[in-house]
């Protein structure tokens, strides 16, 4: 059983959506975010990005990866790349691209490429990396470009810069369903989650990026969405309702125009995003 190699680097047919203002209003409210920008409807929150593309993503690995294996993917990395903030009210024209494979001991990993510009001035918008990672599937060959890497730099760690924390609420899973439109049962039934090995209900892996968007945005960009030009995580464990999420961030440098942090967040001890990466731009730029 392996992955359709063949169907690498075929950009799949554009799709176009609405960034629905009411819908981001709501996304920023499913992950508990009081951003003055999201609730006048001047900026959609950041990883609300994910929502308007995610058919287009989850046609792609449908088409790639074999239907036995498809129960044993989860969702491994999240990638934003940010060439302008997302505006209620724009729509995104999006082209998917099965990116890249690669095949280690435990299981493959599995990016897909997606690329939305403004439906009607054409200019760029955001570029995400999807890495979904298929348990157990050892076989086949790697194949494909390296994704962008995000590995933590260790040196990092004498430079931090600050913590914040968001608290998990018991309704979140249910609020976060309604809003993003991920209908995943492990995330609202308590008996199926337990059904697959879960102890009970877990948050959506999504769900807690948005929240680590939070800390990044108000402890290095002055709470602007608009100077946020990267964001990156691994999915490391799993976070429970009724828990808190502390988002630690490190100052990693420059990088041409931009500021560099690395960050990672705990939840009941447990790292729970790894590999975190945040660019922030100039005021202004």
């Amino acid at each position: 059983m392996t992955l359709a190699l063949d169907k690498l680097g075929a950009l799949y047919d554009e799709r176009v959506a609405a960034i629905d203002p009411d819908r981001a209003r709501a996304y920023a409210a499913a992950t508990n975010d009081d951003l003055a920008a999201y609730r006048a409807g001047e900026y959609a929150p950041p990883v609300f990005g994910v929502v308007p593309v995610w058919d287009g993503m989850l046609a792609v690995v449908a088409d790639v990866v074999p239907p036995q294996a498809l129960v044993m993917a989860v969702h491994g990395e999240q990638d934003m790349h940010f060439h302008r903030p997302l505006v209620p009210g724009r729509s995104l024209a999006t082209r998917a691209e099965p990116f890249s494979v690669r095949v280690g001991p435990s299981g493959t990993r599995f990016t897909v490429r997606l690329t939305s510009n403004d439906a009607e001035d054409g200019g760029a918008v955001l570029e995400q990396y999807v890495t979904m990672f298929i348990r157990g599937l050892s076989e086949g060959e790697s194949a494909g470009p390296d994704r962008p890497d995000h590995t933590f730099p260790e040196e990092a760690r004498g430079r931090k810069v600050g913590d914040y924390s968001v608290h998990v609420d018991d309704d979140q899973t249910f609020r976060y369903r309604d809003a993003s439109g991920d209908q995943m049962p492990i995330h609202v039934d308590e008996q199926f989650a337990k059904s697959v090995g879960l102890p009970g209900i877990i948050a959506h892996g999504l769900c807690t990026m948005a929240m680590t968007s939070q800390a990044v945005l108000r402890l290095v960009a002055d709470g602007d969405p608009a100077r946020l030009r990267r964001l990156a995580v691994r999915f490391s464990k799993n976070v429970f309702p009724g828990s808190d999420v502390v988002t630690s961030v490190y100052d990693a440098g420059k990088a041409g125009d931009r500021h560099v942090y690395a960050y990672e967040a705990h939840s009941r001890a447990d790292l729970v995003i790894a590999n975190g990466r945040a660019e922030i731009g100039p005021v202004g730029a």
